[in-house]
């Protein structure tokens, strides 16, 4: 199974510049803990990711603190670190990779490095969940066509 198989696709994204209440804005409309933080790519009408920015971000860093989120960007307090998975990438590999530096979400990026969709925990175990179904219903299968022949 490929990571092109089960990201989302639809990203909600924000620039480096952004103050943070509009981050935090955008989070509360979107209805999401977690914002891509995206430049323009090299190919014309793609963008890039260039770090990820999440609800915990804002706490930690701006709100515990006491800073004014409209005196600080974006970039002040998004990760830089990004850990990436690419769509071609098998789905055990972004489990290590999530696995290894600890986040539930990974942007996915195409060929050329642009920004591609989001892959979650959550995805992940959509996915794997509908695999094992598959398995559980091709031994119910077997045992019933096993049942009838014996009859």
């Amino acid at each position: 199974m490929k990571v092109r198989d089960i990201c989302k696709r639809e990203v909600v994204t924000i620039r480096p510049q952004d103050d943070l209440l509009s981050a935090a804005q955008l989070m509360r409309s979107q209805h999401v803990g977690y914002l891509v933080v995206v430049e323009p790519g090299t190919r014309p009408g793609t963008l890039k990711p260039v770090g990820v920015l999440t609800d915990r971000d804002l706490v930690v860093c701006a709100m515990a603190r006491e800073a004014n989120p409209r005196e600080l960007c974006v970039r002040d307090v998004m990760s830089r670190e990004l850990v990436l998975a690419c769509e071609g990438d098998a789905l055990r590999v972004a489990l290590a990779q999530m696995r290894r530096v600890g986040v539930r979400r990974l942007p996915v990026i195409g060929e050329y490095g642009e920004l591609a969709g989001v892959m979650s925990i959550d995805d992940a175990i959509d996915a794997l969940t509908q695999e094992l179904a598959a398995v559980a219903g091709s031994i119910r299968a077997e045992q019933q066509v096993e049942r009838a022949l014996r009859a």
